[in-house]
Order: C-alpha cells, then sequence, then structure tokens
C-alpha cells in the first residue's frame, strides 16, 4: 500500500511537471487582444517605421516613412492631433523631454529632423549621410545618437545646439542604439559583424565590442536595464538572443519568425515583443534573467515590422499599411492578456 502511494504521489508530480512545462511554452489564451483602431492621413499601403511614446503629454508619435509624415497621438482619446510633414522616409523617432523636441531620422533627405513639439513643426534639420535609422537619447548627457545604416556611422548630436559633434565610424552597418540608465553607457549593434559595441558618453569613445553568440544580423534592440540584459533581434537567424551586460555573453535564443525588425520589453509583465514583417509579433516571457519563455507568435497583419509598448497601461501600439491583403494605414491597439 505504502509502495502505491508513492506510486502514484510521482505520477502526479509527473503530471503536474509536464502541464506547467507546457504552459511555460503556450498559453491557454492569446496574450494580446484588440481593443481599438486609429485611421491615420497618409496615403494608404505605405511603409511605417518607428514609434515612441511621450509619457509627460500622453502622446504616441508614429513614423510613417513612405508617407513622409510624423504623427502625433493622444493616447487617452485616442485621436489623431496633428500630421507633421517634411519629415521625408522618417524611420527613427525619439522624444526630448528636456527640451520638448522630437528627432526623426530622416532617410529621404539624408538628415535628422528637429521638431519643437510646443508649434508641433520642424523648425531645423540637421545633415548626416545616407540613412539615418535608429536614434536614442542619453538624458544627463543632452546628446541624441543616430545610427547611419548605410554609411556605417553613429552620430552625435548635442541637442542644445542641434549640431553633429562627434561621428564613431564601423565597418558595419549599424543596427538599432540603446541607452542604459544604470550603466550610463551607450550600446551598438553592428549588424554585418555580429557584434555589440558598447560607448561612453561621457566623451562618445568606443570602449568594447562582443561577439553576439547564436545570433546573426542583430539589428533590433531593447533592454532590461534592472536585470543588465540586452535583446537582439537578429534577423539573420531569425533568433531573439538575450545577452548579459555584465559579462557580455548570451544566456539565450529564442526562435521568432521571418523577418523580425523591431523590439520591445515591457518590464511590469516581463514581456518582450517582436515586430516581425511575416505577420507575427513573438511574445516572450522573461521568467528570470537567465531564462525566457516563448508565449506566442501573435498573428497581425503582413509587413508588420514596428510596435510601441505602454510600460503603465501595458497596452501595445501596432501600425499596419495593409488590411486583409489592400492598402491601409492604421495603428491597432492591442491590451495584453495575462
Amino acid at each position: 500500500m505504502k509502495a502505491f502511494a508513492c506510486s502514484f504521489l510521482l505520477t502526479v508530480f509527473l503530471l503536474l511537471l509536464i502541464g506547467a512545462s507546457n504552459d511555460q511554452k503556450r498559453p491557454s489564451q492569446a496574450t494580446l487582444k484588440k481593443s481599438g483602431e486609429i485611421d491615420l492621413t497618409g496615403q494608404p499601403g505605405k511603409r511605417f517605421d518607428y514609434l515612441t511614446i511621450d509619457y509627460d503629454h500622453g502622446y504616441l508619435l508614429s513614423a510613417h516613412l513612405g508617407a513622409n509624415k510624423l504623427y502625433v497621438i493622444d493616447l487617452n482619446s485616442r485621436q489623431l492631433l496633428k500630421t507633421i510633414e517634411d519629415t521625408p522616409g522618417a524611420e527613427g523617432v525619439e522624444y526630448v523631454a528636456e527640451f520638448n523636441k522630437v528627432y526623426t531620422s530622416n532617410w529621404g533627405d539624408h538628415t535628422v529632423g528637429v521638431i519643437d513639439m510646443n508649434k508641433m513643426e520642424v523648425v531645423k534639420k540637421i545633415p548626416v549621410k545616407s540613412k539615418p535609422d535608429g536614434n536614442v537619447y542619453a538624458p544627463g548627457f543632452g546628446k541624441l545618437y543616430v545610427s547611419d545604416e548605410r554609411a556605417k556611422t553613429l552620430f552625435v548630436i548635442d541637442v542644445r545646439r542641434d549640431e553633429v559633434t562627434k561621428t564613431l565610424l564601423f565597418e558595419s552597418e549599424t543596427g538599432m542604439p540603446q541607452y542604459d540608465p544604470v550603466t550610463k553607457k551607450i550600446y551598438l549593434n553592428l549588424q554585418d559583424e555580429n557584434a555589440f559595441v558598447v560607448i561612453d558618453p561621457v566623451n562618445d569613445s568606443v570602449i568594447g565590442k562582443y561577439p553576439v553568440e547564436m545570433g546573426k544580423g542583430n539589428h533590433g534592440m531593447a533592454l532590461d536595464a534592472k536585470h543588465h540584459r540586452a535583446f537582439l533581434a537578429c534577423e539573420g537567424n531569425n533568433k531573439l538572443v538575450v545577452l548579459n551586460l555584465d559579462t557580455y555573453k548570451s544566456v539565450a535564443a529564442l526562435t521568432i519568425p521571418p523577418g523580425c525588425d523591431v523590439v520591445k520589453f515591457d518590464p511590469g509583465l516581463s514581456r518582450i515583443y517582436v515586430a516581425c514583417y511575416e505577420g507575427k509579433i513573438a511574445v516572450i516571457r522573461e521568467v528570470d534573467p537567465d531564462h525566457y519563455s516563448k508565449l506566442e507568435d501573435f498573428p497581425v497583419e503582413k509587413k508588420v515590422h514596428s510596435l510601441a509598448v505602454d510600460e503603465k497601461t501595458h497596452k501595445v501600439y501596432v501600425p499596419e499599411q495593409e488590411e486583409n491583403g489592400k492598402p491601409a494605414a492604421k495603428i491597432v491597439i492591442y491590451d495584453a492578456v495575462y
């Protein structure tokens, strides 16, 4: 009888363990639920790019690359407040709260546009080289870092004067830069070399360069600064690689759909979202800093390769250039299901 009881308890334990493992791999329900959409003024069917959130004013800022526009959207009313023109081929977009300015990386005329948000209009164009892409601001240093992908450079812009103060040259196309508020360092993807670069914003010098193990073509990046982790979207082998920012070693690599681009992290839910061009958003849970679980590849419209996450509400904002195969221009809003 005692042996039977032990065997029974062991069986129950194994079943629970298998069930827990399966729960980690696939959720019992979808991770996102559509809750609304916002129609935009740009020509339907044109490519979108980066989005960011201005938390001070509750605005979503969305770059419509193919339509040469930047949208200012009120997140509370879900209304389009302003369509800002003269942002040709806008890719990266970054809000600088200290000066209430927005910077766009304009592929169309090879400039960084400066937008005065008090006027909601472009007040200056800063020349760069060939394809300005991702950009990030380093608070406390007064500097904007802009990757010029095709020129294989990273431009440093003084936001007080709105002038380029330094140009860092590399032997690779440059991917998304990020600023780490904990280490006070700039990180940059070198996608041709499968490498990760560390830059000191005090003097804008490269202080480290490391191989991205398990990844190829690392372009998109997001950070979990609290736990010292970088999430790199590697379009060369369809992996999300997790990099330990203390050792610069890869601690995980998860398979994601083809066409991965923008990656965002929601620290409140410990979720990573990766927008993938084939029509999926990869949703990954950070179990702990060294362990990650793929929740699902959430289906969206094809050609979606960018998104924004509101860390306060956990809503996910996704720009769509087509709907059911037909041209569109809209932002779709998803609520996180958890």
